[in-house]
């Protein structure tokens, strides 16, 4: 069963994070910062299958080189809680071969890219070793800024802005769930995957889902009624679980793997600090 996942998180100073070592870890390479002198070397990262860059047509060579890029993304931001960089996560289906997985994290990257101008640094990660060995996944790194022939621009404000971000991040979930069933389908999988929430399917197509459950054709009086609404509640909630219990399972490892990679970007970092 193929599992939809993306997600949207940011990279920022204020909680003390960097875009030089995010990109660092998540390739399992090793960058030095210009920005603090700090060296980030995550050679010893296992988990690693595959790393790209994609960069907007026309772009100067410096835009392909990661060290190049970030710390360019470092050095563009001035402000101490300023965001370096943002992430966007992807659940990639087991269902497809390596090839194809590697194939449509590029696709989406290159989505991401001729939406928004930005760069995009693409690692893809294979299942962790203690978790459920589906989870294939992707991370996406891009600037916060539009590349040009000059460098690092203006910011790509309306990802963040309140009335624009949530409409965009819905654009670009709804465009990776049809990705990811084009993939599937090429591949002749027959699973695919939605964006919607199972509440805003039912929504859409005017159902109640009470009404699926209830027997027609026989009166009841009211405790009887009653009896057998709670128990059609009772039976949707079971489906509802059962439809969507490897959904919830598959987004809190990815969940769980994305906290596990930054508390060990954490020690990693306080590592090569050493003691104050």
């Amino acid at each position: 069963m193929a599992i939809y996942h993306l997600s949207v998180k940011t990279v920022s100073r204020s909680s003390g994070r960097s875009a030089v070592a995010a990109a660092a870890y998540r390739s399992g390479i090793r960058l030095a910062c210009e920005r603090d002198g700090r060296m980030h070397d995550y050679t010893r990262k296992r988990g690693v299958v595959e790393s790209f860059i994609v960069a907007p047509a026309g772009a100067e060579a410096w835009a392909l080189d990661r060290s190049a890029l970030w710390n360019r993304a470092e050095a563009a931001e001035t402000r101490k809680n300023s965001t370096v960089a943002r992430e966007y996560e992807l659940a990639l289906p087991a269902e497809l071969p390596e090839g194809e997985r590697v194939a449509l994290a590029r696709r989406f990257a290159e989505t991401v890219v001729e939406r928004f101008g930005v760069v995009a640094d693409v690692a893809l990660h294979e299942p962790h070793r203690e978790g459920d060995q589906r989870n294939w996944h992707a991370h996406i790194l891009t600037t916060t800024r539009v590349a040009n022939e000059n460098g690092l621009g203006d910011k790509t404000r309306e990802l963040d802005g309140r009335t624009t971000g949530p409409a965009l991040v819905e654009g670009l979930r709804e465009a990776w769930a049809e990705q990811v069933n084009a993939a599937l389908e090429r591949a002749r999988v027959t699973a695919r995957v939605d964006h919607r929430s199972f509440a805003r399917r039912d929504a859409e197509r005017g159902l109640d889902p009470r009404d699926r459950f209830r027997p027609p054709g026989v009166h009841l009086g009211p405790g009887a009624m009653a009896i057998e609404r709670r128990a059609a509640r009772e039976r949707m909630r079971g489906l509802s679980d059962d439809a969507g219990v490897m959904a919830r399972h598959r987004a809190k490892q990815l969940r769980g793997a994305s906290r596990r990679d930054a508390m060990r970007e954490e020690r990693s970092e306080r590592h090569l600090e050493g003691p104050k």
